[in-house]
């Protein structure tokens, strides 16, 4: 099955490009700035990711992008993650990125919006991968911060193929950036936004409403609104889940108990996503195999999921249309 899986043209739409920094890689960058880090090799980093929750993994997802300085740091760290997508089989990834994590330690906006984009060029000629940029914003800082970064990055405007929100979700509301979603949206770029992981099912519903994303990242949590849960499915909003980063940020305690086969029951739009594969024990086909061990899935399961990421990416339609075409094949 592992060889099948890994022959569907997936999409990833969740993932934090700072969150495939692995540790080796995290040690050579360190070397090359400059940087000491505070654990001493790569086997106590790893030691290190047992999380009791989301705000325990930030705090070393943040000491881990410390060494991202250059525009080669972050051209090198997508290049890394884009070599071991191809070996997935993954078709189109949607790198979201923090600017306002970079800007903090003097990292000008040039460096990760010309790094990112270069490697997202040479992926596609190289591997034949296509790609979107996610520019986020980090709801636990101001939102006219958000707003004043947004209009910083005008010169990358017509490269954005998103805004999105993530960061620490608990007490932090999507709605009070409702403004920079706006801005964005009059410039013609679409919003995804972070809620229903660790926030309740409200946040679901503010992201759709106020920000008026087109794409929930996460979105676990709209079981415990009936109501919800059916807009949501009739409206074929997409839900970017990440089931191995759930279990490891203790959102559910094992993936056998994970909510994806009831949100596929309630005929939800899902898809699956590693959100952070450096720190929760695996990329795309990972994802995929686990889920399979896990549901017993059958491959007109995963056929299904493939196709509403596929259907629900940022990409050109003669793009969609063939991998569709693709996925119809491997079927």
């Amino acid at each position: 099955m592992t060889a099948w899986l890994r022959a569907l043209p997936k999409a990833e739409l969740h993932l934090h490009i700072e969150g495939t920094l692995e540790p080796e890689l995290m040690f050579a960058l360190a070397e090359r700035n400059g940087v000491t880090l505070p654990h001493d090799s790569v086997e106590a980093v790893r030691a290190a990711y047992d999380f009791e929750d989301l705000p325990s993994f930030l705090g070393l997802y943040y000491q881990g992008m410390s060494v991202l300085h250059t525009q080669d740091d972050f051209y090198d760290l997508a290049m890394a993650y884009f070599a071991r997508a191809k070996e997935d089989g993954v078709a189109h990834v949607e790198l979201s990125f923090d600017p306002q994590a970079h800007l903090v330690r003097g990292v000008p906006l040039e460096a990760p919006f010309e790094g990112l984009l270069a490697a997202c060029r040479e992926a596609e000629s190289r591997y034949a991968i296509s790609s979107a940029l996610i520019m986020s914003f980090l709801r636990d800082r101001d939102s006219a911060e958000a707003l004043e970064v947004f209009e910083q990055a005008t010169p990358w405007h017509a490269m954005i193929d998103a805004v999105g929100l993530d960061s620490a979700e608990r007490d932090n509301p999507p709605g009070r950036f409702a403004e920079v979603f706006a801005r964005a949206r009059e410039k013609g770029i679409p919003g995804v936004a972070h809620a229903g992981e660790e926030g309740p099912a409200a946040y679901i519903r503010e992201a759709w409403e106020a920000l008026e994303v087109c794409r929930i990242d996460h979105g676990v949590r709209c079981l415990e609104d009936p109501d919800l849960v059916a807009r949501l499915r009739d409206a074929r909003i997409p839900l970017t889940v990440c089931p191995l980063s759930n279990v490891k940020l203790k959102v559910t305690d094992t993936l056998a108990e994970h909510p994806l086969p009831a949100l596929r029951e309630a005929g939800l739009n899902v898809t699956l996503n590693s959100d952070d594969p450096a720190y929760f024990g695996g990329g795309m086909l990972d994802n995929y195999a686990a889920c399979h061990t896990a549901f017993d899935w059958t491959r007109d399961d995963f056929i299904d999921m493939t196709r509403n990421a596929l259907q629900a990416a940022f990409m050109a339609e003669e793009r969609r249309e063939a991998l569709l075409e693709k996925l119809r094949g491997v079927a």
